[in-house]
């Protein structure tokens, strides 16, 4: 039954990179990827050390080089390593600075009281195309717990760069503290960042874990959509018409249901696509599927994100789950990164990268 139901999507993509994990080396993933100045493509992850794979174990920051548009990469080597005081760096996304700099940002974690965590989120500038980077400046510094996703800062047409962050305040956190969504902005190429105005909550008391990993899509009049994960079965939404001061009423989108795994919104080529774990009983996910976050899908929109009209299947094993994407685009082709659970009960355990032509996604 289920091989019946998700035959009528195709299946896209081809792997050209797996990070398996090994001995000293627990978890590869949440990265992100930026194309250098020759061409060639940089894709920096977190990859942890030692034996524990917890979202607040140690990592650093380590990254591979592709010189043939993916499909064959570099050694690793490590981009930033993690300070003495930090527990780990993780969560990057990847931005071309205004001077022609490389921007590397991050969550750096910090201990705080008993078995409780804050973290700054942090940039770092690359002016060798990535082999090295300088010393951070602080985006967010707060004493608090901010949740940023990987591949998540954008910049807006207008130049500014925006962070999207859930806060999770601390004095709350006996675990995870309700999510709430806040927006950090720059109007000078990141040399400083506000926090706007505005921190949006979820209107339902259903959605008991509140507004998760929250992204942001530019839509084609500059308004701004901003999508959150939640447990309440689907994405929430909200927009913006003054560049993240200020935001409608947050609500349901369920054009876009799931469990609470973050999707991700993307332009590639003349297309923008989202990237994200139907949940049941939808039909791109028949129950049963396995885990939640089976299969993983790809909607395709031609007109900049305001109707998704086609589907594909990413991955459709029901007995793997996959997700937090990144994704850059190519000449002819997109490449897209996701944690793969390998055949284990963990979903964050090895990264995958695959390439999918634009080709396959036409109509």
């Amino acid at each position: 039954m289920t091989e019946q139901r998700t035959k009528q999507f195709k299946k896209v993509g081809r792997e050209v990179l797996f990070l398996s994990t090994g001995e000293n080396n627990p978890r590869n993933g949440e990265g992100a990827f930026l194309r250098r100045k020759d061409g060639s493509v940089l894709h920096i992850y977190t990859a942890y050390f030692g034996d524990d794979g917890d979202d607040h174990a140690t990592a650093d920051l380590c990254g591979r080089i592709s010189s043939d548009e993916g499909e064959s990469w570099s050694d690793e080597f490590v981009a930033v390593k993690m300070g003495k005081d930090a527990k780990n760096v993780m969560s990057v996304s990847l931005l071309r600075m205004e001077n022609g700099d490389i921007g590397l940002f991050y969550i750096e974690k910090l201990a705080y009281g008993d078995n409780k965590v804050i973290d700054r989120y942090c940039l770092v500038r690359s002016e060798d195309e990535g082999i090295s980077f300088g010393d951070p400046t602080y985006c967010i510094d707060e004493g608090d717990y901010y949740v940023i996703n990987n591949d998540r800062v954008v910049r807006l047409r207008s130049g500014k760069i925006v962070i999207p962050a859930a806060r999770h305040p601390v004095h709350e956190r006996e675990g995870e503290g309700i999510g709430r969504a806040n927006f950090f902005v720059s109007d000078d190429d990141g040399r400083s960042f506000r926090k706007t105005s505005c921190e949006l909550v979820t209107p339902f008391p259903e959605v008991s874990k509140g507004l998760q990993e929250p992204g942001i899509y530019q839509l084609p009049s500059g308004r701004i959509w901003a999508y959150f994960r939640t447990n309440f079965g689907c994405q929430f939404e909200s927009f913006s018409d003054d560049e993240c001061e200020s935001f409608t009423p947050v609500r349901p989108n369920l054009k876009f249901p799931s469990p609470r795994s973050p999707m991700l919104v993307k332009d590639v080529g003349k297309y923008t696509v989202a990237i994200y774990n139907p949940v049941p009983p939808h039909g791109l996910n028949p129950h049963p599927f396995g885990m939640d976050r089976t299969p993983f899908m790809l909607a395709v929109s031609e007109d900049g994100g305001l109707n998704f009209i086609r589907h594909y299947l990413i991955e459709d094993d029901p007995d793997n789950s996959y997700c937090y994407p990144a994704v850059i685009e190519g000449e002819d082709y997109f490449l897209v990164s996701y944690y793969h659970s390998a055949g284990t009960d963990n979903f964050l355990n090895c990264e995958k990268v695959v390439k999918i032509g634009f080709d396959e996604i036409a109509e």
